[in-house]
């Protein structure tokens, strides 16, 4: 009999059925693994950071990236819409959202960031913030009206950070941060956001960034005190050290006396920076490393020691090191008299300066035939302004020199992981530093302060020099040698020579060529065009 038969006229038996809690299981394992999926690739596209590069070291330097947006930076909708939120606390006359022009910022055709900000996506935002650019590339033009031309590693002659960064400050304790208000200016700056990037800048974005102002506000608040002293930097000018104590290190900055904190200073240039190693850098020439000098100057612009990309600041020093500083339009230099001019100039400036090559092939960085240049003057023997020396002091130099502990300086190999780039030769000097003249004319004003507004007038002694001055022109005095500054042009900044910081005493006296003849000097500035 076959099995059929034996269970004829029975039910079939159902399948066998798992228990329910191990079918309630088994759903479960599918869904788990698509929400473990979906954390990782949620995790792997908020915790990388990818920054914009460039092929171009021209366009890297100008747009590409050094690290400084993952702290410091503001989200680029953020930054578009800020002009738009609080249009009433910009410069008069500023407008949308590139108003930032009035600041100082350049802005290049087609291109929708200023020079000097650059882009990297963090925690899948997109961030923008400043590079080296932002405060070495300055403009000149041959006349009003005329098109400003690009000065590459200049100083920023148009910029106005004292200004850029008391707008941002009065922003962060105004009281419209409402998420709806940012949103409708965002969309208004042209921001056309998705749901998701919406929900993030209601429910993140807009809160986060007014924090970071307010503690912006809260660590520059000295900056109102600068100003009851009379010490408005102005275009073309920064305090490099002080806002450097605060947000580094938290200094206490009720404590710092008051002749401390009128340190501002011209930007410098950054051409040719491969001779220039060993040479006493910064104003008071207190870093002879350009490695090191390249590095305290990125945490001016934003970075910290563990968002830093190395990488692109290997980039950027190599590029620099042999950068050519802007030629002297040819057209408005008088050879014969630049030919007077040549002996004066050896006589009176070189060995602390350097000179033309022999050859005419460029500039002679030579230290052995200059023995000054690079070297730091005493204070009591140059006589220029105390301001900037002041604000850098030897426990601010302690300090430094415990930064960057355990990172690599750009382009150092680290074998095993063990290797250290601690800042190891910040000093405090006893003065300022001769610099090579390599591209003169092209980093009026003169003095570390800026005190002087061409080169004809420094060769004047001080009591003969400009009282006040108009600084923020980019228009240029080819024979005077300098911005022109007579004349109050719109959005120009009165310099004071009489308020502190600001004095436009010293480099005077039979040494300094000031008691030259009217001829002489002339010539001599002649000759300093071909630099």
């Amino acid at each position: 009999m076959n099995a059929t038969a034996t269970i004829a006229g029975s039910t079939p038996a159902p399948h066998a059925q798992p228990p329910v809690g191990r079918r309630r299981r088994r759903w479960w394992l599918p869904a788990l693994l698509v929400l473990v999926i979906g954390a990782l690739l949620a995790w792997s596209l908020f915790s990388r950071t990818e920054p914009v590069t460039y092929s171009d070291p021209l366009e890297h330097f100008k747009y590409g990236s050094i690290g400084s947006e993952p702290v410091s930076g503001l989200p680029y909708w953020m930054w578009r819409a800020l002009p738009l939120m609080f249009a009433d606390k910009l410069p008069a006359g500023a407008a949308g959202p590139d108003a930032y022009r009035a600041f100082g910022l350049l802005y290049e055709p087609g291109q929708d960031l200023p020079i000097g900000v650059s882009r990297r996506k963090v925690m899948g935002i997109e961030r923008v913030w400043l590079n080296c650019a932002v405060c070495h590339v300055g403009t000149v033009r041959a006349a009003a009206g005329a098109e400003p031309q690009l000065l590459i590693g200049a100083p920023s002659n148009n910029l106005r950070l004292f200004d850029f960064i008391q707008f941002l400050r009065a922003a962060a304790v105004d009281n419209r941060w409402q998420p709806d208000y940012a949103l409708a200016k965002i969309k208004e700056a042209g921001g056309d956001l998705g749901l998701i990037e919406r929900l993030v800048y209601r429910f993140l974005v807009v809160g986060q960034v007014r924090t970071a102002l307010l503690r912006l506000n809260d660590q520059l608040a000295f900056l109102d005190r600068q100003l009851a002293l009379g010490h408005d930097w102005g275009p073309g000018r920064v305090d490099t050290f002080n806002p450097y104590k605060k947000i580094q290190f938290n200094y206490d900055m009720t404590r710092i006396p008051d002749p401390e904190l009128t340190g501002a200073a011209d930007y410098p240039s950054i051409w040719m920076q491969r001779p220039r190693q060993g040479m006493n850098l910064h104003w008071d020439g207190n870093n002879a490393s350009v490695e090191e000098r390249n590095l305290s100057a990125s945490l001016g612009a934003g970075v910290t020691p563990t968002t830093i990309d190395m990488g692109s600041l290997a980039r950027l020093r190599d590029w620099l090191w042999e950068l050519s500083a802007p030629v002297f339009p040819p057209e408005h230099i008088d050879s014969a008299k630049a030919a007077v001019g040549a002996p004066l100039y050896a006589r009176y400036c070189a060995a602390c300066h350097g000179a033309r090559a022999a050859d005419g092939s460029g500039y002679d960085y030579d230290r052995t035939r200059h023995p000054r240049l690079g070297e730091v003057e005493p204070l009591a023997a140059i006589g220029t302004d105390p301001g900037r020396w002041r604000a850098y002091t030897q426990a601010f130099a302690g300090d430094q020199n415990l930064l960057y502990a355990g990172y690599p300086l750009p382009g150092q190999a680290c074998e095993q992981q063990l290797c250290s780039a601690r800042f190891s030769h910040f000093k405090k000097t006893d003065g300022y530093a001769n610099q090579p003249l390599d591209g003169i004319w092209a980093r009026s004003p003169y003095l570390h302060n800026g005190a002087v507004p061409t080169l004809r007038a420094l060769l004047e002694p001080a009591d003969a020099r400009p009282v006040t001055f108009y600084r923020g022109s980019d228009v240029f005095d080819w024979s005077a040698v300098g911005y022109v500054s007579e004349a109050a042009a719109p959005g120009a900044f009165l310099f004071d020579t009489r308020l502190p910081g600001n004095t436009n005493t010293g480099h005077e006296g039979v040494d300094y060529g000031t008691a030259l003849s009217a001829d002489e000097k002339s010539a001599l500035v002649e000759y300093l065009k071909t630099f």
